[in-house]
């Protein structure tokens, strides 16, 4: 028999009528669960056999997963669990690894023909926090171990606290498992089993956030276990609505480290949140604050299960409750070495420093823990996610994931900088995908797979990097009110001819443009070939735009001899500057901005502007034929950028499209449009 069964069988003569679980459709009263649990175990004994082996469940959140796991328990038969972030793939090897004889799934009881699996005596649960389909790595752990770790949640938070626990994360994850419903089933309180989908986490990686906050005060959920991120979006979306929560007691976050300044955000909107800190192998957490007796900056005194110390080298060790050892080895004797950096402070509490394979070295020396830095990025309101890197290099480099399409990442990046010390502060960065489970960049509970997102973004062509990363920067220039109104055709005849002079002023410098970057790159034969190339196309297009300006009515001598507005000469000035005392790759660069604005724009916008206007077609060679001839330009551009084989002339181009959309940008700011058709 399971001690969690028998702790639930003393509450059900204590308490029969008080609700255990419930859905949103059933409850389950301690009275009625051991009858609900032992409707299941017979259930799974007859589909399986007298057979050996362990038993997946590969469920959604809900009542049948809670009462499946509780079975499995009761007949004494280890559990797999298999989060719904697990691909098929790594589904299959994770059960495969764990020699499981069956899998409980949404169609039922499935019978599999893998063969046994040593085990250590006793596992009672097989935790695969991989999600590698290689060589996964199942931590095995005792009904013991696991319970322990729950007894000791409930000591420190108390169990008066046990009112409506509602999960987030997937139950197949073990914290959620461990520290949220075996926790509260031991307190006696009220575990809501939503479906992930009914909770506000069909997405598991783009939360509603709106959801979770109407279950909150729907069901009155009084507690919650969050990642970080998880953390930072409900705060947004209560910053952004007015929304309150008074019903929250507690908010335990974990997982990975948490950015004080949102800790500050959740304390300012009257958020009850502590951190904690564990590990797998060790059940799960192993440190936690209490909502009256927490300090910032720090993850919580060690749980009473556990002897926690730090290493010569300060490296966190844990004695005392632990695994059993992973599929077919045993754990050796001695405390478990977790890998992560930390401290202990004068009143016994842990505060992280990062992990001990991650620490960072540059080339002045300096050790960094990048877990510190992207604590201070994702502090930052537009930054979701972020990744730091740079060991052996001058400074740190920083892999970000806005948190909007709009959100201002440079100035997130100045802000971050200035509360970081010198040797610590981002000098480069990019933008990138979020970091998931789904594509293993990232753990079940949060953590950041460094070798993993590293050879993704190694694998993924430059030309989508440069797209990626530009984003912001060509987002910021097509909302420049002239390109808008110009785009829709609503513009007056000035302001075209306007336009139409700067253009003159910037294109005629392209070639010699070109001409200066092809002096600089004579060891670069295939940059070279493609210069020759874009030379023979665009020799004497400025000519083209001053017979557009004759066309439409202008005065092509004056606008040569008024010369370029300050913004069209800061731009060109800058483009010179870059190709003649920095790497010249970097005209590639301003090729993307010039002709990737001309390929998505110039046609419509070319023909919006005739129609509204009236003007000849012979007004338009310039826009109309770039429009095409751009298109070809570009996919030619494309094939060039993925041939690249020099990170340095990657940074230079991606540096010069950055630039070179503010500075385009600037050039249509400056236009004047006092007469143009209102919209």
């Amino acid at each position: 028999m399971s001690a969690l069964i028998d702790a639930i069988l003393v509450r059900a003569g204590q308490i029969p009528n008080r609700v255990a679980l419930r859905d949103g459709a059933n409850d389950i009263a301690y009275g009625a669960l051991p009858g609900e649990i032992d409707a299941m175990a017979g259930m799974i004994a007859d589909e399986i056999g007298a057979g050996s082996g362990p038993v997946g469940i590969a469920l959604d959140n809900g009542l049948n997963w809670i009462l499946a796991d509780l079975a499995l328990l009761q007949l004494g038969r280890a559990c797999v669990p298999l989060p719904p972030f697990f691909t098929p793939e790594q589904a299959a090897s994770a059960l495969a690894d764990a020699g499981a004889c069956a899998v409980i799934g949404r169609n039922g009881i499935e019978r599999l023909d893998g063969g046994p699996a040593p085990l250590p005596a006793g596992t009672a649960k097989i935790s695969y926090t991989s999600g590698s389909t290689g060589t996964p790595k199942g931590i095995c752990l005792s009904q013991g171990a696991m319970l322990a770790t729950a007894g000791a949640i409930v000591d420190r938070l108390g169990a008066e606290r046990a009112g409506v626990h509602m999960p987030l994360l997937p139950l197949g994850v073990l914290l959620e498992n461990v520290g949220g419903l075996y926790a509260t089933l031991l307190a006696g309180g009220c575990y809501l089993g939503l479906s992930l989908e009914q909770a506000g986490m069909a997405r598991m990686f783009d939360p509603r956030a709106d959801m979770i906050i109407a279950n909150i005060r729907q069901a009155g959920v009084t507690s919650l276990i969050l990642v970080p991120e998880l953390l930072g979006r409900i705060v947004a979306d209560m910053e952004s609505t007015g929304t309150t929560l008074p019903s929250l007691d507690l908010i335990a976050v974990g997982g990975a480290h948490v950015a004080p300044a949102l800790l500050d955000r959740a304390a300012r909107l009257g958020l009850p949140v502590v951190q904690g800190y564990g590990l797998t192998e060790c059940g799960s957490v192993v440190t936690l604050d209490a909502p009256d007796d927490h300090r910032a900056g720090t993850v919580g005194r060690p749980l009473s299960h556990i002897a926690l110390s730090i290493a010569e080298d300060g490296e966190i060790m844990i004695a005392g409750s632990g695994y059993l050892g992973t599929v077919g080895h045993a754990r050796m004797p001695g405390p478990i070495a977790t890998g992560d950096l930390g401290v202990l402070d004068d009143d016994g509490r842990v505060r992280l420093l990062g992990r001990k394979s991650n620490l960072i070295i540059t080339s002045f020396g300096r050790n960094i823990s990048p877990e510190w830095v992207e604590a201070v990025l994702t502090g930052q309101p537009a930054i979701a996610q972020a990744m730091v890197e740079g060991d052996g290099r001058r400074a740190l480099r920083a892999l970000i994931v806005p948190a909007s399409s709009t959100a201002n990442v440079a100035e997130a990046i100045a802000q971050a900088n200035a509360a970081l010390p010198e040797y610590a502060r981002i000098e480069r960065w990019r933008l990138g995908r979020p970091f998931t489970p789904l594509d293993g960049t990232l753990t079940g509970n949060g953590r950041l797979r460094r070798p993993e997102i590293l050879a993704r973004e190694a694998a993924l062509p430059f030309f989508d990097r440069l797209v990626m990363h530009s984003a912001q920067a060509r987002a910021r220039m097509m909302a420049i009110p002239q390109l808008q109104a110009g785009i829709a055709g609503r513009i007056s005849r000035d302001t075209y001819l306007a336009y139409l002079a700067q253009a003159y002023h910037h294109v005629r410098h392209t070639v010699p443009l070109m001409r200066l970057a092809r002096g600089r790159l004579q060891h670069k034969p295939h940059l070279i070939a493609a210069l020759d190339e874009y030379i023979a196309e665009e020799e004497g297009h400025e000519a083209w735009i001053l017979n557009d300006i004759r066309a439409a009515g202008g005065n092509a001598d004056l606008a040569v001899s008024q010369g370029p507005s300050h913004a069209t000469a800061r731009m060109v000035d800058h483009a010179y500057h870059a190709i003649q005392t920095g790497n010249a790759a970097a005209f590639f660069g301003m090729v993307f901005v010039l002709e990737g604005t001309s390929t998505a724009f110039a046609s419509s916008g070319a023909e919006a502007v005739r129609s509204s206007l009236g003007l000849p077609a012979d007004a338009f060679t310039y826009l109309s034929s770039h429009g095409a001839l751009d298109q070809d330009h570009m996919r030619f551009f494309e094939t060039l950028v993925n041939a690249l084989d020099d990170r340095d002339d990657e940074q230079a181009i991606l540096t010069m499209a950055d630039a070179m959309f503010d500075l385009f940008g600037g050039l249509f700011a400056a236009i004047p449009m006092e007469n143009d058709i209102a919209a």
